[in-house]
């Protein structure tokens, strides 16, 4: 069953053609990667799927329905998530409150105005730090946490939102080897409740990762299949590796 469907979609700045007919399908449950040289389409893609650019033309199909014309938040609400390489956490506050305050935005107005969420959260909160290890961190300021545990944090925020979808910009840009490698263990077991759409450089962590890639040039769709599929294919060859 598919829970994206993108079809025909165009995405125009002035005279430029960011998006050019694009076609995807992303099937539930699975990890679907977005790969191509550097100006082929990717981020756009994702932003204008969350909402943050309104397609010039085409279809945004998400769960069934048409959410091309939903606002950001109407896209939030109903499951889909959005992570930028350039994090969005609360620098300032505990990475334990950063978690709790996520974990409030989906409480009651009568909850938060009488103080009881916080106790009846910790476990939550605790687990969602756990699950990213960040529990021994829990007390520190977020902006104080290395590049890669900022990003992890970036994740567990958008995962107490319970999306059915959630779209990853460039989620280890920046990060080292060894922070690459386990950002792969932490996101492996998300599969059973989140189909995940990522963008990506590295190469060997998506073939890792992604049951299904789909590489983009110039706007265009160029190719798209299994990582298997993606490695043999000859038009990837000629254009995506000679350019990224």
């Amino acid at each position: 069953m598919a829970v994206l469907e993108v079809i025909g979609l165009t995405k125009m700045f002035g005279q430029l053609r960011a998006l050019d007919g694009i076609d995807l399908t992303v099937r539930a449950g699975t990890f679907h990667g977005l790969i191509g040289p550097n100006g082929s389409g990717k981020s756009t893609l994702l932003k204008t799927i969350a909402g943050a650019h309104a397609p010039t033309s085409g279809t945004i199909r998400f769960d069934g329905k048409d959410i091309t014309a939903a606002l950001p938040f109407a896209r939030a609400r109903a499951g889909l998530g959005l992570t930028f390489q350039i994090t969005s956490i609360f620098p300032e506050l505990s990475t334990y409150d950063n978690v709790l305050l996520a974990l409030q935005s989906r409480e009651s107005l009568p909850s938060l105005l009488g103080s009881r969420t916080r106790r009846t959260l910790d476990r939550e909160v605790m687990a969602a730090l756990d699950r990213f290890r960040l529990a021994d961190r829990a007390d520190d300021l977020a902006g104080e946490l290395s590049h890669g545990q900022q990003q992890w944090l970036e994740i567990t925020l958008a995962l107490t939102r319970r999306p059915k979808l959630l779209l990853l910009d460039e989620p280890t840009g920046g990060m080292s080897p060894e922070e690459r490698r386990v950002t792969g263990e932490l996101l492996r077991p998300i599969r059973s409740h989140c189909t995940l759409v990522i963008v990506e450089h590295d190469i060997d962590f998506i073939k890792n990762l992604c049951d299904q890639l789909t590489v983009l040039d110039q706007g265009r769709v160029l190719d798209e299949g299994s990582v298997e599929q993606i490695e043999h294919s000859t038009r990837v060859q000629e254009v995506y590796t000679s350019r990224v």
